[in-house]
């Protein structure tokens, strides 16, 4: 989890790029954590999130995500949507297109359904927290009755940003999916930059399309290893560092635990009083076997985008790569 000087550093980004965004309530959460109610900014913050942690700490992922969506759905109000993942993000509004009868129902009512996954003595708990909103409720069937383009802005027009934990990746697909369909016209912010269970790095630029990372250097201790180097390179810290080069990353976490080889490889955007900025480019363990060779899964995806570019009016949703013994 991210350190408490992390979760400070984050917050105060958040308010000062958006002002109502620390407002009492105004933040729903989309983020399953079994066993443990903690957001992804570190801490629980009942004050600012109108979602009930205990609704993340089911044993279902599929009903914790439905049920925080209904919790989201009572707050008109919200000026942050976060998520652990964009996945979950992603998820919970496929909930949205084909639950929201019931989700509407729910909310007229003030009622908590029966659901798989979600245990009598925990629905009990959430179901005190609901009272009915026919309004809202009808508001819902109105927005959704009229499609799901750009459905987010509408079913909460106040809000201001949407936060996950991880937006580079493989979740930067999801990422770029919202941003074309549900959550048109909204920043996607990622503060976070962790790896090896150690948090590195913080976003302090929540406005910016692509995230970049100021490596903090009292966090961990790391070390890198520059990607075009000889075969014998020496490792170099974060006084080395040259703008525009890509490197390995070697994290020693804590004292005392064992320095371990992350295979994160990262890129030196700038430097902010001194520290680095980067962002992470791709994983040396994620290559795809296509024709018999291995390719950097980054590298495929970057050719599969622009290949649907030259598709007239197709949308990558996800994909996935397997190697056909059926051709020669």
């Amino acid at each position: 989890s991210p350190s408490p000087q992390g979760s400070l550093l984050y917050l105060d980004a958040l308010g000062t790029a958006f002002p109502r965004a620390l407002a009492h309530r105004g933040t729903a959460l989309l983020h399953w954590t079994p066993g443990c109610p903690r957001a992804p900014a570190g801490w629980p913050l009942p004050t600012l999130y109108c979602t009930p942690a205990a609704a993340g700490t089911l044993p279902s992922r599929a009903a914790a995500l439905r049920v925080q969506l209904l919790f989201a759905l009572r707050q008109r109000a919200l000026h942050v949507l976060e998520a652990g993942l964009a996945t979950e993000l992603q998820d919970a509004l496929v909930a949205l297109r084909t639950e929201w009868p019931q989700l509407a129902q729910e909310l007229a009512l003030g009622r908590l359904s029966p659901q798989p996954g979600l245990p009598e003595g925990v629905r009990a708990q959430l179901q005190a927290l609901l009272t009915p909103d026919a309004a809202r409720a009808a508001e819902l069937r109105a927005e959704c009755t009229r499609g799901f383009e750009g459905i987010v802005l509408r079913l909460w027009p106040q809000l201001e940003v949407v936060v996950v934990r991880t937006a580079h990746g493989a979740e930067r697909l999801y990422c770029d999916s919202l941003r074309q369909a549900d959550c048109q016209g909204l920043p996607f912010y990622c503060p976070f930059y962790q790896a090896a269970g150690a948090l590195l790095g913080i976003n302090l630029w929540p406005m910016e399309p692509a995230p970049q990372f100021l490596l903090c250097p009292d966090w961990a201790f790391c070390e890198f290893l520059p990607s075009l180097a000889n075969k014998e390179p020496r490792m170099v810290l974060l006084d080395e560092l040259w703008e525009g080069r890509e490197y390995g990353l070697v994290v020693t976490a804590q004292p005392g635990e064992y320095r371990c080889r992350t295979g994160e490889v990262l890129k030196v955007t700038g430097f902010h009083k001194q520290c680095p900025m980067v962002e992470p480019v791709h994983r040396e363990s994620q290559t795809l076997s296509v024709r018999g060779e291995s390719i950097p899964e980054d590298q495929f995806c970057h050719s599969l985008c622009r290949t649907l570019r030259m598709w007239p009016g197709a949308h990558l949703v996800d994909y996935v790569c397997v190697e056909s013994s059926l051709l020669g």
